[in-house]
């Protein structure tokens, strides 16, 4: 299968979304494939900057992802995820991601204008699409104050003068949270989707009960970035088969099952996230 890029799967989405899935290992990587291919539909493969430091270095990883991609039998981009740092942005570009997402919200609105504009500048050369933040998004390494929201007008400032093909937005949702507690702010979320050419993202989806998740999207939420939910699945499924097989030596026999937990969990959101299956409730 041929892959897509971001920005084509992000336009063809509504009145759905698109689920952003992080990578964290080579398994998890074939999980996110296999569970668009249950799934039928799209997806998108992120690589975070923390991703990059834990292997040291993004080239192997990343060929790996895209290689997987690749492979797929559903329409995959592969994307950079929030990366601050503008060497690790080329690079990414030079080994053919189909997106980056440069985070410049620790800036100011001046510098992160200037800043991700020369990202887009770097990026559209290429004919790769840049994603962008604005409004701090909370929890991210605890520097984020709570109730922080991304301002329409300053949005409206930031598109215009950066030419970011795709927008994260501070909504009410937190980074690496491991209970889905957060109450998005659904009325900012249809007022940036109205004065915004460009698609929306939800960062800190985790902490999204699946309900939530649901209304965001038909407010206008385009794509959706899941990562420490997707990661509590894979940990469980591990310890699960470890305490029924103590005598466990090989990996693979308690990896294996993990990632088909990982792809089932990925097939569900994606059917989620397209309207073709209900969210779940809670537990």
């Amino acid at each position: 299968m041929t892959r897509e890029t971001t920005l084509d799967l992000l336009r063809a989405a509504a009145p759905g979304a698109v689920g952003a899935f992080n990578v964290i290992h080579l398994e998890s990587a074939e999980a996110i494939a296999a569970g668009a291919e249950k799934a039928g539909g799209p997806a998108i493969m992120q690589i975070s900057q923390n991703c990059v430091k834990y292997h040291g270095g993004l080239a192997p990883i990343a060929r790996a992802t895209i290689a997987v991609a690749e492979a797929a039998h559903v329409p995959i981009a592969v994307h950079l995820d929030h990366a601050t740092e503008l060497g690790l942005v080329t690079e990414a570009i030079d080994l053919g991601f189909d997106s980056v997402m440069y985070d410049g919200a620790h800036l100011d609105f001046a510098a992160n204008c200037a800043t991700t504009a020369e990202v887009v500048r770097r990026a559209h050369t290429h004919g790769i699409g840049v994603e962008a933040e604005l409004g701090e998004i909370g929890g991210k390494d605890g520097a984020h104050a709570p109730g922080v929201r991304t301002n329409p007008s300053e949005a409206v400032d930031f598109v215009a003068d950066t030419g970011v093909d795709a927008l994260a937005v501070a909504v009410g949702s937190s980074h690496a949270m491991v209970e889905r507690t957060s109450t998005l702010d659904l009325a900012l979320i249809r007022r940036l989707d109205e004065v915004l050419s460009v698609p929306l993202v939800l960062h800190g989806s985790s902490g999204v009960a699946e309900d939530e998740i649901s209304r965001a999207v038909t407010a206008g939420m385009r794509k959706i970035n899941i990562s420490t939910h997707l990661n509590r699945v894979f940990t469980a499924s591990v310890r699960a088969t470890l305490a029924a097989q103590t005598d466990l030596v090989d990996s693979r026999k308690y990896l294996g099952p993990a990632r088909e937990a990982f792809a089932g969990e990925v097939a569900h959101l994606i059917e989620m996230l397209s309207g073709f299956a209900k969210p779940r409730d809670e537990d």
